[in-house]
């Protein structure tokens, strides 16, 4: 069978799979999808660039917290306020801010070389960690509450 023919059979499968499966398979699914993402993008930046990245968690996750505060809360500003309810509005949305902040910390990370490039994605990551725990937008005012 051709390999094109296999990627059709894959993808009509996975068109078919929540009108067939129970929804512990379908969650299990859609892990492996968003892991295979994560996956696929640490093999892009390690193995075909050649640059070690340890802040991927970071963009990761800045990403899903887009999409799941867009699809849940209620109380976007009035210029983002068509987005709410629509899960793949958030999800494109997540993307394109994931992929602006990318390159705009990118451009800055990118001028290191050597063991400071490493430790500038390090840096990164931790910082966005710190970010969104003290962000008020959770309901905390500082760190430890």
């Amino acid at each position: 069978m051709k390999q094109r023919n296999l990627i059709i059979l894959g993808l009509v499968a996975l068109a078919l799979a929540p009108l067939l499966l129970p929804s512990f398979q379908i969650t299990l699914l859609n892990y492996i999808g968003l892991y295979a993402l994560v996956v696929l993008g640490l093999v892009l930046l390690t193995g075909v660039g050649g640059m070690t990245s340890f802040g991927q968690a970071a963009f990761v996750g800045l990403g899903a917290y887009t999409s799941a505060y867009l699809t849940t809360t209620e109380q976007l500003p009035n210029w983002l306020a068509w987005t709410a309810g629509f899960p793949w509005l958030g999800l494109v949305i997540g993307l394109l801010l994931t992929a602006a902040v990318a390159l705009f910390l990118g451009a800055l990370t990118l001028k290191l070389s050597g063991h400071y490039l490493p430790l500038g994605t390090i840096a990164w990551g931790i910082s966005l960690y710190y970010l969104f725990g003290t962000m008020r937008l959770h309901g905390r005012t500082h760190w430890h509450q």
